[in-house]
């Protein structure tokens, strides 16, 4: 016995929308990790919840890495007019991965019930999961450059300052 036809509509109660949303972006996290593992490619997948929160999947290092890849595949597109495409997605290419949170990351392995995973789905999650530590650790590390740099800057202008009150005091 299967399942009736589902009718492409909105859903208007808040509740089972929300759980619509969580389950089909589970599914489709999952149908991206199938494909990326059964059929050796590259996948990125983003997407944006209604409340405007950030979910993405990507099989290789970095999404930006992939988003790269897709803008430089689609200049070259635009540039032949027999393949224009209506929409064209930039990338900034700054390690877009690293705003996956640990939760997100939880509630994923935990929806595939991990004990049920092969060793080349294992492999691919534990992939995932180094390459995006090593955009938090490059992440964290730019950012306390950023400080130190910034900490640098102030010290010199207390310093300038202090300086600049002690000839007054003597003058």
């Amino acid at each position: 016995m299967g399942r009736g036809k589902v009718q492409l509509k909105r859903i208007e109660d808040k509740i089972r929308r929300q759980v619509t949303f969580s389950k089909r972006r589970s599914g489709l996290i999952k149908k991206a990790r199938e494909l990326s593992v059964l059929c050796g490619v590259e996948v990125g997948l983003v997407i944006f919840s209604a409340k405007g929160r950030l979910y993405e999947f990507c099989s290789g290092d970095s999404l930006g890495n992939v988003l790269e890849r897709y803008q430089i595949h689609n200049e070259k597109e635009v540039a032949n007019p027999k393949n224009d495409k209506e929409h064209h997605l930039e990338s900034s290419g700054n390690g877009t991965g690293a705003n996956i949170s640990l939760k997100m990351i939880q509630s994923e392995v935990e929806a595939q019930n991990i004990e049920n995973l092969d060793v080349t789905e294992l492999i691919q999650l534990e992939k995932e999961l180094d390459a995006l530590l090593r955009e938090i650790r490059s992440r964290k590390t730019q950012l306390m450059m950023e400080t130190v740099t910034a900490l640098i800057e102030k010290e010199k202008k207390l310093l300038e300052e202090n300086r600049d009150l002690r000839e007054k005091e003597v003058n």
